[in-house]
């Protein structure tokens, strides 16, 4: 891919957009202040909303202290929880976009006027950041890179789209899409592959943009322990469910 029609230059025109920038956090409070800021650089204007999903350090007064909103969740419920409350938020507070990016420093807040334009120009309804695009050199381990090349040729399989970076976690959403994953379907932990092929299924346009990663700094991993044993199973269970899943009414109407 570069999913449907290819990669964007973050540039072009389009109209104006109301975004929420999401960042689900959990313990990142040595790192969601660097984050904040540079969003607050990267998109000046946006809305800045960090979902601390039950953290046991004091990352909800980082991010209050840099900036941004906050809401707190009672206790830890899962990082797909976490980004469907922003979701719920920006549906009823009428975002027009919602932007999500990793509260650990892995993404970089500067790629996020590329995403926006992908929607803003619509051009798509959904931008995916890939760190495999644009000449961009990222190494992932060899275990996650089979997951990842298995996780793609699926998502290939069920749409016909092939994305270089399927498990992305750097996505802006139009309001559609925001309204589409506000609903029940939304897995609770891991919304990696199996999200990308029920939007793609939902007749939603994807399309992939170069932006930069970097390593994790710090902080807990998913791909520690036995956490990548459990997310490759939970994600292959999600990706065959999701053929199955049915949309919501208000989107089979429209």
């Amino acid at each position: 891919m570069a999913g449907d029609g290819g990669a964007a230059d973050g540039h072009g025109g389009g109209r104006a957009l109301k975004p929420l920038v999401l960042l689900p956090a959990f313990n990142e409070s040595a790192r969601v202040g660097r984050v904040v800021a540079g969003v607050q650089a990267a998109v000046p204007d946006a809305t800045i909303l960090v979902v601390d999903d039950g953290s046991s350090d004091d990352t909800a007064d980082v991010a209050r202290a840099a900036g941004a909103r906050v809401v707190r969740l009672p206790f830890n419920l899962g990082a797909g929880v976490a980004a469907q409350t922003g979701y719920k938020l920006a549906v009823r507070e009428s975002f027009d976009c919602v932007v999500q990016l990793d509260a650990d420093g892995q993404h970089e807040p500067a790629d996020i006027p590329a995403l926006l334009a992908v929607v803003a120009g619509g051009h798509a309804d959904v931008a995916i950041g890939s760190r495999f695009l644009g000449g961009v050199a990222y190494h992932p381990g060899v275990l996650r890179r089979v997951g990842m090349g298995l996780f793609g040729w699926l998502a290939w399989l069920l749409t016909g789209v092939r994305f270089s970076d399927v498990t992305s976690g750097f996505r802006a959403f139009g309001a559609d899409v925001v309204r589409f994953v506000a609903t029940e379907w939304y897995p609770t932990d891991y919304a990696d592959a199996d999200v990308l092929i029920t939007l793609r299924r939902a007749g939603f346009r994807l399309r992939e943009v170069p932006v930069r990663m970097y390593p994790r700094a710090g902080g807990r991993s998913m791909h520690a322990g036995l956490r990548p044993i459990y997310y490759v199973f939970k994600m292959l269970l999600s990706v065959a469910l999701a053929p199955l899943r049915r949309e919501p009414a208000e989107r089979r109407g429209a």
